[in-house]
């Protein structure tokens, strides 16, 4: 072989080495990290579309070390990436991974739980992540094919339970979330799961033009988060919450969130933070940074702070207050109620850490939470980035003016679980001498030592509605010794609810029917503007008055009826002292009215046999924990078996065959 051809070849050899190096070395700066992960598979070549990848990478048993294998613990590492392989950008990308092996989540680098929940996260049904900071996922073209921008890669570490080594715990799936995409069974190959999700041609989605931002959504309340003054090392952001749910409520709200960059707040006006303690810059990387900074006036350090609305007294205060929509001491309304009261709006001034000294270096806080006082549960999900919000020019001429850079949180009300309301309901009937009361444990159950929180709830006698659930053992046995009830041992646990609601179906005839509403409330708490809410799918209809609350006909939700107290008459006090506090049981604060119903509208209702009781009650938003059964017209709990009637009917016959022969 000439020489020439020698050194071309070997020349052509180095060239085909050094390649093969870089395109491992960037997998391992953006793929893999680990030695033990797996690399993408090739299938990721022909995907046009969302590539993701699940790597299980390795366990180890954790303490402590038991016999069962089901029971023993292990320590694991694994990750997650999802790569951009269209031609387009994919905004706020958000994926679920199905775990099964009773998993807890320690820490997910790259991302965030999608509905903020906290590590550690039991996370055994499965959960969603979303980007943080990296939401968006850009494509190959306008990159040049830079993986740091087309693709994000999860640091996984948690606990799983009962798969010992050689088994692998796998999840049961992934799939993409982002509307309009759909994915098909992922691929498993010993520990990496894969799967490409595709544009789905046949998706309802509304196709937007081309913009920069993700468009703004509806949800039961949504939170503005919006820069209004961006400097180099901070920032002056304006929050606003809107309450957009015809049932939703919020009173003495507090709002949680997670910074997630070392920020700080250093002042706010038309809120306030519940803690005010400067060692957390101090003695943390803020101290670090400004170290000529008085952090004594700081309003909060923490990296979770928990903000407050204002009383109403601090309105006009010059310092905090003269905030638009603020200082209602908390209260949100529905707009059915107050469209007014449904907003609220706090600005803040935060402080931010190196490297983000940049007037346009600018990232949200995470892990949204928000909760009030016997309030419906919202799950907020993370916040993604959309176009500027426009407020009036303050000169007040015919102009508008923008924000530096907007963001969105949706928040939803979700059902409250099993034994997790926040209030309950008991049902009674004209016909039926017995009260059926709340659920077991519906409110949850702080003790079960001495009851059985599953048992189903004692029948009493409705007079026992009146005292507090856990002074009614005593009546719950007379009564069951008087009517022959047979009790379980332990006795069942009460419902422990703050709020309590009897419905009591008081009468029934040809051409209409009436109940009776009672509103119990057991808190040391006073509910102003209260306000209820019935679900009757074939009653609603056939609604036609309450005699002492103000009644209202909702389409959304559907068969709905909405009450709310009288003016004058819109407190719901609370639970008072009886007689003599010695041995009187306290007495609850309590609202009350008749309603009626005609059949002209609703023909061939079943008044006693249900269509009478509320399929859904709601109080203040949240919805109640309803009995699993309803008063029977043969006074007990029970249908009456129609066998030993037949066996009975069958022997008298037979004795009377046998005297005729």
């Amino acid at each position: 072989m000439p020489p020439w051809r020698s050194l071309l070849f070997a020349a052509f050899f180095f060239s085909i080495l050094i390649q093969t190096g870089v395109l491992a070395q960037d997998y391992d700066d953006y793929g893999g990290g680990d030695e033990k992960s797996g690399q993408l598979p090739k299938a990721a070549q022909s995907c046009n579309g969302i590539f993701l990848t699940y790597d299980f990478l390795s366990r180890e048993r954790e303490y402590p070390y038991v016999k069962n294998a089901t029971a023993q613990s292990y320590a694991f590492k694994s990750t997650a990436t999802v790569l951009n392989t269209m031609t387009e950008d994919l905004k706020a990308w958000s994926i679920f991974i199905g775990f099964q092996h009773r998993e807890i989540l320690v820490s997910a680098s790259g991302a965030v739980i999608t509905d903020g929940t906290d590590f550690p996260a039991h996370v055994e049904n499965g959960t969603s992540f979303s980007g943080s900071p990296q939401a968006d996922l850009l494509n190959a073209v306008d990159t040049a094919g830079d993986l740091n921008q087309m693709m994000v890669k999860i640091d996984i570490t948690g606990t799983l339970f009962g798969v010992k080594p050689p088994g692998i715990p796998m999840p049961k799936t992934i799939k993409l979330q982002n509307d309009g995409f759909k994915c098909p069974k992922p691929a498993l190959k010993g520990s990496q799961m894969y799967v490409c999700c595709v544009k789905d041609k046949k998706s309802k989605t509304k196709k937007l033009p081309p913009t920069k931002f993700l468009p703004r959504r509806y949800g039961d309340l949504t939170i503005a988060y919006d820069v209004l003054q961006a400097y180099g090392n901070n920032y002056l952001a304006q929050v606003t919450l809107d309450n957009n749910h015809p049932l939703g409520r919020l009173d003495n709200w507090n709002l949680t969130w997670e910074w997630k960059r070392g920020e700080f707040i250093n002042s706010m006006r038309g809120a306030y933070t519940l803690k005010h303690d400067a060692s957390e810059c101090i003695y943390g990387v803020a101290g670090r940074f400004y170290k000529d900074f008085d952090f004594s006036n700081v309003m909060s350090c923490q990296k979770k702070p928990i903000i407050a609305d204002l009383p109403p007294e601090r309105a006009n205060d010059t310092q905090i207050g003269k905030i638009p929509y603020c200082c209602k001491n908390g209260t949100l309304l529905p707009p059915t109620m107050d469209i007014t009261k449904s907003k609220a709006i706090f600005q803040l001034q935060v402080f931010k850490m190196p490297p983000d000294f940049n007037r346009t270096a600018l990232y949200p806080p995470h892990n949204w939470k928000i909760t009030g006082q016997l309030n419906p549960e919202y799950t907020c999900g993370p916040p993604f980035r959309v176009s500027p919000m426009e407020f009036p020019d303050p000169s007040g001429l015919m102009a508008k003016s923008y924000a530096i850079a907007s963001w969105q949180v949706v928040c939803n009300i979700s059902r409250p679980a099993p034994k997790k309301s926040r209030c309950c309901v008991s049902f009674s009937a004209y016909y039926n001498d017995s009260a059926i009361p709340c659920s077991s444990c519906a409110c949850g159950c702080p003790d079960t030592d001495t009851c059985d929180p599953d048992a189903r709830a004692a029948l009493l006698p409705p007079e026992a509605l009146l005292i507090p659930s856990e002074n009614r053992t005593a009546k719950a046995k007379a009564w069951a010794k008087m009517k022959h009830f047979a009790l379980p041992n332990p006795m069942p646990c009460w419902d422990t609810c703050g709020v309590s609601i009897n419905w009591h179906l008081a009468s029934d005839y040809r051409n209409g029917w009436s109940a009776r509403i009672t509103i119990f409330n057991w808190e040391e708490y006073t509910f102003r503007d209260w306000f209820s809410a019935i679900q009757m799918p074939k009653a609603y209809d056939g609604y036609e008055k309450v005699y002492s609350f103000n009644g209202t006909k909702l389409t959304t939700p559907k068969n709905t009826i909405f009450f709310q107290g009288l003016e004058g008459l819109n407190y719901l006090m609370p639970e008072t002292d009886g007689k003599n506090p010695t041995k009187d049981p306290r007495l609850p604060g309590k609202q009350q009215s008749v309603i009626t119903f005609t059949k002209r509208r609703t023909s061939g209702i079943d008044v006693p046999r249900g269509d009478g009781f509320p399929a859904r009650v709601f109080f203040n938003g949240g919805e109640c924990s309803l009995p699993d059964e309803i008063p029977r017209g043969d006074g007990h709990r029970l249908r009456v078996s129609l066998l030993p009637m037949a066996l009975a009917a069958v022997v008298v016959f037979v004795s009377l065959m046998g005297d005729l022969f």
